[in-house]
């Protein structure tokens, strides 16, 4: 009777417990085909691994994560029906990404009138500034990376400059910010090209900036392939000024698509391109090259993108490790993360404030031999 007993107290507790345990929904909307996949695959890739290894070692406060990843293809509209099939049909209780900025833009009223977490992993500083209530992001502001790239410029005694971007929602915010910011910096705009997102020959346009007298150095900001065209059209007109590009260009896919035209651009770039030539005392540094062994151990070369993630997902887990149970709880401690050190940077949330970084997320590399040299720290 009394082994009965002790059996029966033993179930009581058992699902006790387990009733307290639920399951964390965490959507993800990412560019896993089309011409930005190069930027979601590794992103998809980090939220896998690292569900992974949560879900193994029991998940979050012995709550288990359900990661539900979405193809976006790169597409705004795409992205809108995503976000609502994760909200009102998945039920998720927070959302990663998406991409790019310009699918990040789309969704931000649903997700506002939805009241669900967003943490983004796209660039432009149009995301988090004004302040929207429930969307944060991790992909430092391309306000940032200009800033970054104008002070090189100013060290290095550059004032004139002409700019190529993209028609995309990142190239604009970025063509925006190299306007806004240069006189700062010192800096004369005295071209200013644009090129199509699917456009394969920049050559007009570069003849032009050629032929603009005065140019010390030429900025193109976009993702891939655009640059890589800009790139190739450059050497191939025998352009003898600098070429620098942007962080959306900070993986080994542009350098394989540029291939020796890629030789001797700088670009701002995150610091896990350049993690084992940084100083021991950088405080990033060990969790760089941790990320970087596990990553690569799985899937191969690892780039910046898929920092982004692992910032996201591990801003949601020490939120929820410091009591966040429910969609709201969640976005206010999120709000209030200080001193998160990850693969982007050192991140310090406020209510003013729903990026958390600060120039010093970028470093200044050139491509050398195929590879990333750090120039600037």
């Amino acid at each position: 009777m009394k082994r009965f007993v002790f059996s029966l107290l033993a179930f009581v507790f058992l699902i006790s417990f387990t009733s307290n345990a639920k399951t964390i929904k965490i959507g993800a909307l990412v560019s896993i085909t089309g011409p930005t996949a190069f930027l979601g695959e590794p992103e998809r890739n980090t939220l896998k691994m690292l569900t992974q290894e949560v879900n193994t070692k029991g998940g979050i406060n012995g709550n288990k994560i359900d990661l539900i990843v979405y193809d976006t293809k790169g597409n705004p509209s795409s992205s809108v029906v995503l976000a609502r099939k994760l909200i009102y049909s998945d039920k998720v209780d927070v959302i990663i990404g998406p991409t790019r900025s310009g699918s990040t833009l789309a969704i931000i009223p649903l997700i506002e009138r939805s009241k669900t977490p967003l943490i983004s992993m796209a660039a432009s500083y149009k995301i988090t500034k004004p302040v929207k209530k429930w969307v944060f992001k991790t992909a430092p502001s391309d306000s940032l990376a200009v800033e970054r790239l104008y002070s090189y410029m100013k060290d290095h005694k550059i004032k004139n400059i002409a700019i190529i971007t993209a028609s995309t929602g990142f190239g604009s915010s970025g063509r925006e910010e190299l306007k806004r910011l240069a006189s700062k910096y010192g800096i004369t705009i005295l071209n200013d090209e644009l090129f199509g997102p699917k456009d394969t020959n920049m050559t007009s346009q570069l003849i032009k900036i050629k032929n603009t007298r005065g140019v010390q150095a030429i900025v193109c900001w976009g993702t891939n392939p655009g640059p890589a065209s800009v790139a190739k059209n450059a050497k191939e007109l025998k352009i003898d000024v600098p070429l620098f590009m942007s962080h959306g260009v900070a993986s080994k896919k542009f350098i394989e698509l540029a291939g020796s035209a890629a030789e001797g651009i700088i670009l701002p770039g995150g610091k896990l391109l350049i993690a084992n030539q940084l100083p021991n005392k950088d405080p990033q540094k060990a969790i760089l090259l941790a990320y970087k062994k596990m990553y690569e151990s799985k899937y191969g070369s690892v780039s910046t993108f898929g920092g982004h993630a692992y910032d996201a997902f591990n801003i949601i887990k020490k939120a929820i490790e410091r009591g966040a149970d429910n969609k709201a709880s969640l976005r206010n401690k999120i709000e209030q993360t200080k001193n998160f050190v990850g693969i982007t940077g050192v991140f310090n949330m406020s209510k003013k404030n729903h990026e958390g970084l600060d120039p010093s997320a970028f470093s200044v590399v050139e491509i050398k031999n195929g590879n990333w040299k750090l120039i600037a720290y």
